[in-house]
């Protein structure tokens, strides 16, 4: 319970369409659109957000599916967590199946997005460093039929943004048809909010692995040199095999990357990182560890 109800909104608009739900965040620009409406609601009831009118998304068919297009898997941005953990997923984009069947109770999966995820670029969203790894593209609808895209790393570093009556309507991934793996730590026994998250891929065509670090800044972070480094342990031609202790190496070459020491102060001492801090190096470096691992094995 509160001490005082959220304003209501002035209006709510239905739209059957991408392009009517476009054309309605044009018409009113102080709209504000709502899906599985998890992080929208959260922050109403907090008195975060008092929207002064919504446009509701839920009954527009053609982003709630998926489709194959040259070479790649079409998401919309529709998809329910609860959807895209399902087998038939799973067996298309492994590592996106298994950020959403992470993302919380069932109540929230059911409801919850994959556009949602993206547009509200929480730093804990299980779904952000999967798309990050897998390079995933997004088509941003406009108004008048208008599509661009971007890549969905731009979007969450926020070198671009969505523009006044724009929405997110797919996702394009890459079909890798290789191992892919997303693990997570929480604070707690069970579905949770990551602490830290970690998830790869890997890219046999061009003999790349790739990877990315979730929940522990702002955006998903990318250890590229690591990514490059180990890769060229990799032996492709046999099975893909490693040594153990490459393992071991880049789990330790990804934390760090990730969460790198203080730099030296000017009389050269080096002031140490917290117990706290530390202790999140570490849960990096063994899901990375063990990220690749599985991947591999």
């Amino acid at each position: 319970m509160t001490t005082h109800a959220p304003q209501a909104a002035q209006a709510v608009t239905l739209p059957a369409s991408l392009d009517e739900a476009v054309a309605a965040l044009a018409a009113m620009p102080a709209a504000v659109p709502v899906a599985g409406g998890t992080d929208l609601m959260a922050a109403v009831n907090s008195g975060q957000l008092r929207p002064a009118a919504l446009v509701g998304l839920g009954r527009i068919s053609e982003i709630r599916g998926w489709q194959y297009q040259d070479g790649h898997a079409l998401l919309g941005a529709g998809l329910t967590h609860a959807r895209m953990g399902r087998p038939d997923f799973a067996a298309l984009i492994p590592a996106l199946a298994a950020a959403a069947r992470a993302a919380g109770p069932p109540h929230i999966r059911n409801a919850g997005t994959l556009g949602g995820n993206i547009a509200s670029a929480a730093p804990t969203g299980d779904a952000l460093p999967v798309l990050a790894a897998l390079e995933a593209t997004l088509i941003i609808a406009g108004t008048n039929g208008a599509r661009r895209e971007i890549p969905v790393s731009h979007l969450l570093a926020g070198m671009e943004l969505l523009r006044a009556g724009e929405l997110i309507g797919y996702v394009r991934v890459p079909l890798l048809h290789a191992p892919q793996v997303f693990l997570k730590a929480t604070g707690r026994t069970g579905p949770g909010r990551a602490v830290a998250s970690v998830a790869l891929v890997l890219d046999p065509a061009r003999r790349g692995v790739r990877c990315a670090v979730g929940a522990i800044a702002p955006m998903p972070l990318r250890p590229l040199d690591a990514e490059q480094w180990v890769a060229q342990l990799i032996d492709w031609d046999n099975n893909r095999t490693i040594v153990p202790e490459a393992l071991t190496a880049f789990g330790e070459y990804v934390a760090a990357a990730c969460i790198p020491d203080p730099a030296p102060a000017e009389d050269g001492t080096v002031e140490q990182l917290p117990p706290a801090v530390l202790h999140l190096r570490r849960t990096v470096a063994a899901l990375a560890r063990r990220a690749l691992g599985r991947a591999l094995s």
